[in-house]
């Protein structure tokens, strides 16, 4: 008997590396044997595997090389084309090297691991269709001696189409009458592919395109000007909030998908992806299937089903966060990043790419057009636009001709402490949400910080809880009554006295959304409160439908993190409240003033969005900021002719490159001798030009139980960076108990 698949090493003109799927970043080379010609870059294929069958995607062929010995065959081809295109493999070589990582982190991220997954395969269901109706006699028959039968003839017959689920005839039940029915000639059992819609079975309505105000077709007609010349000179489109940069968006995106190309949208964060998804699907309802969905919310089988209807060019608009930069949108023609400011485009984790700056290398390689959009644009991409790298586009007044919301800033330090509401409201801010509550009105609360209290300190000696696993407080989140690290997860006991004196008089200090959801729900025992952070929203759709909510006018006051600033239109918020503006500028950050700024203009832009005008109270110990003062008069060209004067200065990014380099371990002093060998090392390996900051704990210094070291570089070329630093670290031979980072272009330097 012929083996099914063969694993017999043998010697072949042509080899395949191939990364194998599995949690390992493992890469072996098979032979292609004969018959296999359509084994390419980006292929995937099944192979053997020790005493299994895995699979994999090739990252290369080679032809005709000279071996030591035999290799062993791949078994098959897993799909005729290529599934991860030859652009997309560029940009993940590309990529891999500008971020230092290894090129398999690349492809990892291009093939979502569902559709590694071999079980995620396309789900299908039974279906009946009706081949032809008995005449009355034999219908009569039927229905004398098998009723089931005649009574799923007159359900087809009477259904549109004539063609039904088997599920909807009864299930399994049904099987056996419907088999019999088909074996008479009249019906026939078919097997169809079911699509895993992450909208479920919601249905959208047709929406027609808006009358565009000047602005706005200025705007539309450089974007359609530029996807007509297939321009790939990113424009950015610098709107203020309530502008109506998404009906710019929809309309591009129907010029583009007018001549058989295919658009990608980018949003920041998942909590996005339905509203911009809503208005996508709604425009575009009259090509049903054109729009799909990416992000990790979703199902595996979504996922994988969303993600093949792009593949294979069913979908032709791709709507996601920063994953979603690798969809693999068919014959590409725009790439829409929306929020293009937002911190949230930058991974965390390796690899530590930045998915604004992928999606514009993307455009340049497949002829695309770009629009990053915003109403705070990145002090990089002002850069671009003032040094012509970027065209700019200007829409500078809101779309319904609403004027923007009066912005007031309240300095917390002279007004008089309540202990009604524990000094989280003003007066002014208190009064301001009972007006607009008395008016039907709905109220927006900003406060960046989960949970019930900061810290749980003890007054008489200072202790403070800690997390044994980070050097950072624990926060105590009433609804569980536990105190949790914010870094590592870790849950311990509230103590009742203090661990280190004993004293019964521990308290907690400062506050989170938890304790001003308590303050909201006594001050105002009429209001409909809901909270919005990342607490309540872990579980699938709870974001969307408290949104849903909101939007119906279901609830008063919507108190939440930094997730509800951006984005998001609804017409019924009047009034616009931040608590404790300044947690954004006390950290060690270069950008904590942009960050700043940008979240407190985003998020009074929620205000004034329909017939009423909006009002934006911010809270404040520092009103002097330059952040928050230019934020005030909503005036992005004055806070960035500022900052980047200031960056300049300094010489900051955009002006240079930053890359923080990180060591860690469990062993202390094995954390810090590694960091100082590799700092002598790169002293001597980089130019003089480069700086490079002598070692140093990091801000936060011990993280899920590990010590963290860092130097940060200061670099013209950020790949003279990447290529110098991964050679020294690979030099470092470095065991498992010490791990290496190297961020570019770093967003977090904690």
């Amino acid at each position: 008997m012929q083996e099914l698949f063969p694993s017999s090493p043998l010697q072949a003109r042509r080899a395949a590396r191939v990364l194998v799927d599995g949690l390992n970043d493992m890469v072996l080379d098979y032979a292609v044997p004969e018959g296999m010609e359509g084994v390419v870059r980006g292929s995937r294929v099944e192979l053997p595997l020790r005493n299994r069958h895995a699979t994999g995607t090739v990252l290369q062929v080679v032809e005709d090389g000279e071996w030591e010995g035999q290799l062993r065959p791949l078994a098959r081809l897993v799909a005729d084309e290529p599934v991860v295109s030859p652009v997309l493999m560029d940009i993940a070589e590309w990529a891999a090297r500008y971020y230092a990582v290894p090129v398999e982190q690349m492809i990892r991220c291009i093939v979502p691991e569902p559709v590694r997954q071999e079980r995620h395969e396309e789900k299908t269901r039974k279906v009946v269709v009706l081949v032809q109706m008995p005449d009355d006699e034999k219908m009569n028959k039927i229905n004398a001696r098998a009723p089931r039968q005649a009574s799923v003839l007159r359900y087809l017959h009477a259904s549109e189409g004539r063609r039904e689920p088997l599920a909807d005839l009864g299930g399994t039940p049904a099987l056996n009458a419907c088999r019999s029915l088909e074996k008479q000639g009249f019906v026939r059992i078919e097997e169809e592919a079911v699509h895993r819609d992450p909208a479920g079975k919601e249905e959208f309505a047709l929406s027609q395109p808006l009358q565009l105000n000047e602005e706005q077709a200025a705007a539309l007609e450089a974007v359609n000007r530029a996807v007509d010349a297939r321009s790939t000179k990113p424009l950015l489109l610098q709107g203020v909030t309530g502008s109506g940069k998404t009906e710019v968006y929809l309309q591009a995106a129907r010029r583009v998908m007018d001549a058989g190309r295919g658009v990608l949208i980018l949003v920041p964060e998942i909590s996005l992806t339905p509203q911009t998804m809503a208005r996508f699907k709604s425009r575009f309802a009259d090509i049903p299937g054109a729009v799909a969905i990416l992000h990790s919310a979703m199902s595996d089988g979504e996922r994988f089903d969303e993600w093949h209807a792009i593949r294979k060019g069913r979908a032709r608009i791709a709507i996601g966060p920063r994953s979603a930069v690798f969809a693999p949108v068919q014959n590409l023609g725009l790439i829409i990043v929306d929020e293009e400011h937002d911190s949230s485009y930058k991974q965390e984790n390796s690899p530590r790419y930045h998915g604004r700056d992928i999606a514009v290398l993307r455009a340049a390689m497949e002829g695309a057009t770009i629009v990053l959009g915003s109403a705070t644009p990145s002090l990089e991409s002002l850069h671009n636009a003032h040094t012509g790298k970027y065209e700019m586009l200007r829409m500078d007044h809101r779309a319904d001709g609403q004027r923007l919301p009066l912005t007031r800033v309240l300095d917390m330090r002279t007004e008089a402490k309540d202990k009604r509401n524990l000094g989280i409201l003003s007066e002014r801010l208190r009064m301001a949400i009972d007006d607009r509550l008395h008016k039907g009105e709905q109220v927006i609360l900003l406060l960046n910080r989960r949970g019930f209290a900061r810290a749980l300190q003890c007054p008489d000696c200072g202790y403070v809880a800690e997390c044994p696993h980070c050097s950072l407080p624990m926060t105590y989140h009433a609804t569980e009554n536990r105190l949790i690290c914010h870094m590592c997860g870790y849950r311990a006991v509230v103590p009742n006295r203090c661990p280190e004196c004993h004293s019964d008089a521990i308290l907690l200090e400062g506050y989170g959304t938890q304790k001003v959801e308590m303050v909201l729900q006594r001050c105002f025992p009429g209001a409909r409160v809901r909270r919005v952070d990342a607490d309540v929203t872990a579980r699938k759709g709870a974001l969307s439908a408290i949104l849903h909510e909101f939007r119906g006018r279901r609830i008063d006051i919507l108190l939440g993190t930094q997730m509800i600033s951006k984005g998001l239109d609804f017409p019924g918020v009047t009034l616009v409240g931040v608590l404790n503006a300044d947690l954004g500028l006390c950290i060690p950050d270069p950008r904590a003033a942009e960050r700043t700024f940008q979240l407190l203009t985003q998020v009074a832009g929620r205000a004034g969005r329909g017939d009423v005008d909006g009002e934006v109270i911010i809270q404040t110990y520092s009103p002097q900021a330059t952040a928050i003062q230019f934020a005030r008069h909503h005036d992005t060209d004055g806070f960035s002719e500022s900052e980047l004067a200031l960056r300049q200065q300094f010489a900051f990014p955009p002006f240079t490159h930053l890359a923080v380099l990180t060591v860690r371990s469990e062993q202390e002093e094995l954390a810090r001798f590694s960091i100082a060998t590799l700092y002598k090392r790169l002293r001597a390996a980089l130019p003089p030009a480069v700086e490079i900051t002598e070692p140093m704990p990091a801000p936060i210094a011990k993280a899920h139980g590990q010590f963290r070291f860092q130097c940060i570089i200061k670099s013209a070329s950020s790949r003279l960076v990447a290529d110098t630093c991964s050679k020294e670290i690979a030099n470092l031979h470095h065991g498992e108990e010490i791990t290496v980072s190297l961020d570019i272009d770093a967003y977090s330097f904690l």
